[in-house]
């Protein structure tokens, strides 16, 4: 913290789920908790990878009554209230949204019912809550305002940035603040996996790491992976849980290679992962950002991806890893097999990525643009007051539906 920067309280709200907005919420949490403020963490469970002992940090659990009348029990409202009791309680100064949906609109709430109009509200997106869910009529209207309403808005790579008044039509102004890595956590290192994997063999090895969600194309990992296996002896590693899970085991039971692929399931210790592997694959046919292939170039590890969205902005194509077409399954093949057959190449791109990731995704950098944002945003609310009206008012009988 710079001699300027005093220490704030601030409220950070996220899902607890391994997805890459918990995770990268987390790692913010523990980055301002560091560096002397005060951290309030709020969801409906324990996210994953928070240190609930690390000085600085709470952790605060939002409960969601259960009756028998709410099919689907309101989340947003328990957490808008759990929120304006912390507000007034710990008299927080910022609340960080990650995530806008329902998020963003519940922290605006949350203002609302604690009358504290002294306090910033700054919201966070990731890539699906504006792509996918934030563009959904049932949702947009309320996604849209609740972002137009923020003091702060970031999203984390210039091509999200541009998704946002593209698909939204939102007027706000949005700061883009990449997502970061810690480089002495994420690092080459020999680990007990590594040793267990390779089993006394040099088989490279290769690593696909995710919530195996369809926008992950899982299936096109396990084709790459065969298409590789049949030129050359490799081992794949999947490490994760989701629905593309069943049909990605089955497709590997059923080829000749099944002992060389190790289901691992969700892990937390990721960075005990990552070192373990040659190449990381990651074939998504749509990223925002990409945190599991940042945090694989600072392990020294090459990404085999899909030139989309902000996988662009994280790995350099011919440098620190290989980008080709959503779906060139073949492509993606050739090129792990190329690396894999020139271990000088791949031990150039090893070490070009991890240098990338120290030099452009510190947590310093990121933490004091974010310390920035926080500072601006409530001194433009403690002198103009809260946004009171939506500069897009919905029209006599307009529907999104």
């Amino acid at each position: 913290m710079t001699e300027t920067q005093k220490p704030m309280r601030i409220g950070i709200v996220c899902y607890p789920t391994p997805g890459g907005s918990g995770v990268v919420a987390v790692e913010v949490a523990h980055a301002l908790a560091k560096r002397g403020h005060e951290v309030h963490v709020v969801s409906y469970e324990v996210p994953h990878r928070l240190n609930t002992l690390l000085k600085n940090i709470y952790f605060h659990k939002v409960d969601v009554p259960q009756y028998p009348l709410f099919d689907y029990p309101p989340y947003s409202l328990a957490l808008a209230t759990h929120l304006a009791e912390a507000i007034c309680r710990f008299d927080l100064e910022v609340l960080h949204m990650h995530y806008a949906i329902p998020h963003a609109i519940s922290g605006w709430l949350a203002r609302k019912i604690s009358g504290r109009n002294d306090l910033a509200v700054v919201t966070t997106l990731h890539g699906t809550d504006i792509t996918i869910i934030g563009n959904d009529p049932s949702y947009l209207p309320v996604t849209r305002f609740s972002l137009d309403m923020c003091d702060a808005v970031t999203a984390v790579s210039n091509w999200l940035e541009g998704r946002v008044h593209d698909v939204l039509g939102c007027t706000c102004c949005t700061d883009i603040v990449y997502n970061f890595v810690d480089s002495t956590v994420y690092r080459p290192h020999t680990t007990e996996l590594g040793q267990w994997v390779h089993n006394g063999s040099d088989d490279p090895v290769l690593l696909h790491m995710s919530n195996f969600r369809p926008v992950k194309r899982v299936q096109d990992v396990v084709e790459v992976f065969l298409k590789v296996r049949e030129k050359k002896r490799v081992k794949l590693l999947m490490v994760g849980d989701g629905p593309e899970l069943p049909e990605a085991r089955r497709r590997i039971e059923q080829s000749p290679w099944g002992e060389d692929v190790r289901f691992l399931g969700a892990q937390p210790n990721s960075e005990e992962i990552f070192p373990a592997a040659d190449l990381f694959l990651m074939p998504s046919n749509a990223e925002s950002f990409g945190l599991a292939a940042l945090e694989a170039l600072a392990s020294g590890v090459p990404v085999i991806g899909a030139n989309v969205g902000g996988l662009t902005e994280v790995v350099k194509d011919g440098e620190t890893g290989r980008l080709l077409p959503v779906g060139d399954t073949a492509g993606m093949a050739a090129a792990a097999l190329e690396l894999l057959n020139d271990r000088q190449t791949l031990e150039q791109y090893s070490k070009a990525g991890r240098a990338d990731a120290i030099a452009r995704f510190s947590p310093e950098g990121t933490i004091k643009r974010y310390e920035a944002i926080y500072t601006r945003a409530l001194k433009r609310v403690l002198e103009e007051g809260p946004k009171e009206n939506p500069p897009h008012p919905m029209k006599p009988c307009e529907s999104f539906l």
